[in-house]
């Protein structure tokens, strides 16, 4: 015989309850022990590539030439050169151009030199008057004091400053040597550059290497796609400022304008020292008011540049947002100085670029048809209590039928 059972719902949300949370805790740890192994994979990695700097400095300087330079090198590949001379030519021709643009500034320079020169004495004497007349009326013999102090500071600091001579002497040497070798890489990677795919997909197998290949692929265009907006940022950058200087009459306003295109390459020092070169030589030339204007127009355009302009070009070509191109060159520049903040943008890119790929791969490995998440064991509270169960009577059990007379 049957007899009706009814299943508690509160039997069954406590059993459920208690099953979820367990695998709630296995999916945490499991996910935990593999975060805290990546973390320590990361920290391990950076902390290889900071004892490393000197090697991989060039080698970054020299991918992130070599993906500019890559193009006509391919295009001269395409109609007959050789490898190797291909990739000389094109170098060769980008180093010739720099020469060629510094060639044009330094006859100007050597031209606007004595102007300068003359204008300094007259800027200065400008200056001590503004000083002495203007709000601060400081008198001559705080000036001459003030001049006193800095020679006193001079020679007692004669010592400190020869050491810093030095270091400074030492830092241009490298500074040579890296610009040396990354040239040299700049070279390789251009004149076998194209063999490198190949090779990773020999060596990685179909299935690996076709996967890293494309990668590398999609990083490399997104390295060029960086250094060409860079460019034209910079180019903005040095339009404007030059327009700025031209309406002023500030003399060597074009070399100060492509000093301010090749200063844009270098975050924050190459700005700040542009500036501060243009400003000084509108000081010494002109007065202190045009100063103050040249002051306010380059504070202007660069926070135009890089609150408006760049984040918004960078994140347009290399498909990345504006608040990631920000967070990530001031978490680059924090952590690393200033190849840190040139650099933030373009691993950012690659970095994100790779997650994508992965994405696109994990969107393909799950299927559009896939069954609904499991929902057995789970209770809805909104749903009425579960119906009644039959299951077999006890035959021990009396006979609930009324008995006949």
């Amino acid at each position: 015989m049957w007899a009706v059972r009814l299943t508690s719902v509160s039997e069954t949300s406590i059993r459920d309850r208690g099953r979820v949370i367990d695998e709630g805790f296995g999916h945490l740890q499991r996910w935990g022990l593999r975060v805290v192994i990546i973390a320590a994979a990361l920290y391990i990695l950076g902390w290889v590539i900071g004892r490393t700097w000197m090697v991989w400095f060039p080698v970054s300087l020299a991918i992130l030439v070599a993906t500019v330079l890559e193009p006509p090198t391919r295009t001269l590949r395409r109609i007959g050169f050789p490898s190797a001379l291909a990739a000389a030519v094109t170098l060769l021709g980008f180093v010739g151009g720099v020469f060629f643009v510094f060639s044009l500034l330094i006859p100007q320079v050597v031209d606007e030199a004595p102007r300068i020169v003359n204008s300094a004495a007259s800027g200065l004497s400008e200056i001590q008057r503004w000083l002495t007349e203007g709000p601060f009326s400081v008198t001559e013999g705080q000036i001459t004091d003030a001049i006193d102090a800095v020679q006193n500071w001079l020679q007692d600091s004669a010592l400190d400053i020869g050491t810093g001579v030095f270091n400074t002497i030492g830092t241009v040497t490298s500074v040579l040597v890296n610009l040396v070798v990354t040239l040299i890489l700049t070279f390789f990677f251009l004149k076998d550059g194209h063999r490198f795919l190949p090779f990773v997909r020999r060596v990685g197998g179909r299935r690996a290497g076709g996967h890293l290949a494309e990668m590398l692929t999609r990083s490399w265009n997104t390295l060029g796609g960086f250094i060409r907006t860079q460019g034209l940022v910079s180019a903005i950058d040095a339009f404007f400022i030059g327009l700025g200087l031209v309406i002023v009459g500030v003399p060597l306003a074009i070399p100060l304008a492509i000093l301010t295109f090749f200063g844009g390459f270098i975050p924050i020092v190459g700005a700040f020292a542009t500036g501060a070169l243009a400003v000084l030589v509108t000081l010494v030339t002109n007065d202190f008011q045009d100063a103050i204007i040249v002051v306010l127009i380059i504070v202007a355009v660069q926070q135009l540049e890089g609150n408006v302009l760049s984040p918004w070009l960078q994140g347009k070509s290399m498909k990345l947002h504006a608040g990631i191109v920000l967070l990530s060159v001031t978490a680059g520049g924090s952590m690393f100085g200033i190849t840190g903040a040139f650099l933030a943008v373009p691993v950012a890119a690659v970095v994100v670029e790779i997650l994508r790929y992965l994405n696109e791969q994990i969107d393909q490995q799950v299927s559009p048809e896939a069954p609904p998440e499991d929902r057995r064991g789970s209770v809805d509270p909104d749903e009425e209590d579960p119906p009644a169960e039959l299951e077999p009577a006890d035959e021990t059990a009396p006979d609930s039928r009324p008995s006949s007379p």
